[in-house]
């Protein structure tokens, strides 16, 4: 079964989990904007730096593959068969969706791409929506609103 790009680790992921990490973006979220612009101009700075869940798994990967690569000529050849399992559970999510780490990066608050563009977007919006002389516009936002899908 294959799933669309954008909802493939989401739609494979436990939905509490990904109702605590939305809840979670949404409660920072309306911290940030109590702090006014400065604090939503570093926010969006800081998003620009967040790993998403893919570059967490393109990372460990590849990481996985050379110890194991590395180990099996160098130690002993019964090394060799991580590399293969590794490269099949990455196969698998980039099919699926889904790999064994997922559920733990998911579980630490590792986020999609999709969800940290959603923050990103929620925030430049309520900072296109404040004044130069306003320190902050109300912290009573709901962001529900601006959660495309939102399973509360």
């Amino acid at each position: 079964m294959f799933t669309t790009t954008a909802n493939r680790v989401s739609s494979n992921t436990d939905p509490e989990i990904n109702a605590r990490i939305w809840h979670e973006t949404e409660d920072h979220m309306r911290q940030i904007a109590a702090g006014g612009r400065p604090a939503i101009e570093r926010r969006l700075r800081e998003l620009d730096e967040e790993w998403d869940i893919e570059r967490w798994v393109e990372t460990m990967a590849p990481s996985f593959t050379l110890i194991g690569l590395t180990l099996g000529l160098v130690k002993d050849r019964r090394w060799l068969i991580l590399p293969f399992v590794v490269q099949s559970f990455f196969l698998q999510h980039a099919l699926q969706g889904w790999c064994p780490p997922i559920p733990v990066l998911r579980r630490l608050g590792v986020r999609t791409m999709q969800e940290i563009e959603h923050e990103r977007c929620c925030l430049k919006h309520h900072l296109g929506t404040l004044c130069d002389d306003e320190p902050c516009l109300r912290n009573d936002i709901d962001w529900h609103l601006h959660h495309v899908g939102a399973s509360a």
